[in-house]
């Protein structure tokens, strides 16, 4: 029987089939990307970030069209994992903003959410490239968009909207040369592809599988001259200066703490009293700043997600209540906290990363006994600067938090840092302006996306590579202002040439290298230069490709899989074909990429 409209119960079910099938075939999504790497990861980050939706939608089901896709739109937003993610958020973000008040939906408002989420996934990219999820999401829009003006069912229209999703996906090998090359489809886009499958086929007469399925189904889970060298730069921090990675909290005192009461909770709007005034984001940001700092505000028809750091807490509830009942009402004293913590710490300094079970969601590493429980607003006066980073391993975590960067979030990638835990890791820095060093590609919107969500001061320094980050860290100077830094953070993430060696999870052929699975790779920034089953030609072929343009030092950053007796053979070929280039062995302690190199 077809289905002239959807409500909210008909599109919660719509997601969860999405999801299942995507959940299904995540691995199959990590199979098609272009390089053979054991990371690949598209169809974890897309599944984490659609199970993130469907973990905030739970309990939220309503008849109501708009409250449920915005339900699924927050979590999306929030739990985004990599470029694939960041971008399906927002086409669902999209979605959400023109169906918002909407009880129901046909064929013409369905694709004009769907055309209106794709406008917004790519002004979320600063250069869009076809043949990704972004063109599948376009095509397919711009075919519903066409199919609504001669069919009056909504389960025809996203039949329509799977198919040519699924048509557009199998011409992005003819749109980007590299998905020819290696012969599969964007995996993005496949990603996509599936979660259309799964809203076509509960709305079809296709076999849908049943989707009433429990929560669980879903979860998965230096001021020195700028010429001088990045070792030389490790280890005059290491040799005289102090580490920056302390915590800050231990060198403050508790009274200095302001906006004491740290405060989450919701607003009900489904209770809100007749009379209820209309809510303004910006007025009721500006009424809790007077007060308050560290302010997140997420709002939907049906509920308002509120955090703030006040010192009043009873005018924030009141200032609240006008606009519906509040509900999850958590509020802390971080007066309280701040004692508790220096009972912890002691007196006593020390270099020890914290035990990660400390650092909650976000995973963050920090310098000292787990500083992350404070935030920024604890405290009278903020530093002027703080640095975010994301590395993998805890050598390359230690060299960072060694060299001006204040938290440490665990990722890179094998796992990729979702939103929230950047904006988590914001709000636990004491800083007037922060910087966020990616060190990932695939984790650049993601960065992005936290930095504009938060009501703070943010600069993302779009670094790509480990050896780029740790660049723009040591090239951070405290006495300089936020544009200064910001150049100079990115000329030096710019000026280092960056490789790492892995093993190739299967066969291909890419630029004419054949790649055989357990191979050993060099990739040189983006490109993949040499393939072998030898550890050490690896290592040296990628090393003097990376050497052809000279360098003055080499640091090399030794993996968990690092054979020791490689290494040394590297470090005396290099002194021996290459004496004029200084060579510093720091150990990285990263996973599945026994050596990183930087040159300089």
């Amino acid at each position: 029987m077809s289905k002239r409209t959807i409500n909210g119960i008909d599109f919660a079910r719509m997601a969860a089939a999405g999801a299942e099938l995507l959940n299904r075939n995540a691995e199959r999504v990590n199979a098609l990307n272009v390089f053979p790497v054991p990371d690949g990861d598209t169809g974890t980050n897309m599944n984490l970030t659609m199970t993130s939706g469907m973990k905030e939608l739970q309990g939220k089901t309503s008849p109501h069209l708009g409250k449920v896709v915005e339900a699924l739109s927050k979590g999306l937003l929030m739990g985004a994992r990599g470029n694939s993610g960041v971008i399906l958020s927002q086409l669902f973000r999209g979605f959400a903003k023109s169906l918002a008040a909407s009880e129901e939906a046909g064929p013409a408002q369905l694709a004009a959410a769907l055309q209106y989420g794709v406008d917004m996934a790519y002004k979320a990219v600063v250069k869009p490239v076809e043949g990704t999820i972004l063109t599948v999401a376009r095509e397919a829009a711009k075919h519903a968009v066409t199919i609504s003006r001669r069919t009056n069912t909504a389960d025809e229209l996203m039949r329509e909207v799977y198919e040519k999703a699924n048509e557009a996906l199998q011409r992005t090998p003819e749109q980007l040369p590299v998905l020819k090359q290696v012969g599969v489809v964007d995996s993005g886009g496949q990603g996509l592809v599936y979660i259309y499958e799964g809203f076509a086929r509960v709305l079809s007469t296709l076999d849908a599988p049943q989707h009433e399925a429990s929560e669980a189904s879903f979860v998965t889970e230096a001021a020195l001259p700028e010429d001088v060298g990045m070792a030389d730069r490790l280890r005059s921090t290491a040799a005289g200066r102090p580490a920056m990675g302390h915590s800050a909290q231990s060198r403050l005192a508790t009274e200095d703490i302001e906006f004491l009461y740290d405060m989450e909770f919701f607003i009900d709007r489904n209770k809100a009293a007749k009379s209820a005034p209309v809510f303004n984001e910006q007025r009721f940001k500006d009424a809790l700043a007077k007060d308050g700092d560290s302010i997140l505000v997420i709002e939907s028809d049906d509920v308002i997600k509120v955090h703030v750091h006040s010192r009043k807490p009873g005018d924030v509830l009141n200032l609240a209540l006008p606009y519906g009942e509040l509900i999850d009402i958590h509020i802390l004293n971080m007066r309280e906290q701040h004692r508790d913590l220096l009972g912890e710490e002691g007196h006593a300094e020390s270099d020890i990363l914290p035990d990660r079970e400390a650092l909650a969601a976000a995973e963050v590493l920090t310098g000292g006994a787990a500083p992350q429980t404070t935030s920024p607003e604890q405290v009278h006066e903020y530093a002027p600067f703080g640095i975010i980073a994301v590395a993998m391993g805890e050598g390359i975590a230690e060299i960072l938090l060694d060299n001006n960067v204040d938290i440490v979030l665990s990722g890179g990638q094998t796992m990729n840092p979702s939103t929230e835990d950047f904006v988590k890791a914001i709000e636990a820095l004491p800083a007037e302006h922060i910087f966020l060093l990616p060190n990932n590609g695939n984790i650049i919107l993601a960065a992005e996306q936290a930095a504009e969500l938060v009501g703070r001061s943010v600069s993302v320094i779009t670094t790509r590579t480990v050896p780029q980050g740790l660049a723009a860290a040591l090239a951070f100077r405290e006495d300089e202002s936020i544009e200064r830094n910001s150049e100079l953070m990115k000329r030096a993430s710019e000026s280092v040439r960056s490789g790492q060696v892995t093993q190739a999870v299967r066969d291909t052929s890419i630029d004419g290298i054949a790649i055989r699975e357990g191979d050993f790779i060099g990739i040189q920034e983006k490109a993949i230069v040499v393939s072998t089953s030898d550890l050490n030609d690896a290592c040296r072929t990628l090393l003097s490709g990376m050497l052809e343009e000279g360098g003055d030092l080499i640091t090399v950053l030794t993996g968990e899989d690092a054979d020791a007796s490689v290494t040394s053979e590297l470090k005396q070929w290099l002194n021996s074909e290459h004496p004029d280039v200084e060579v510093e062995v720091l150990e990285g302690g990263q996973p599945l990429y026994p050596y990183v190199f930087a040159v300089e």
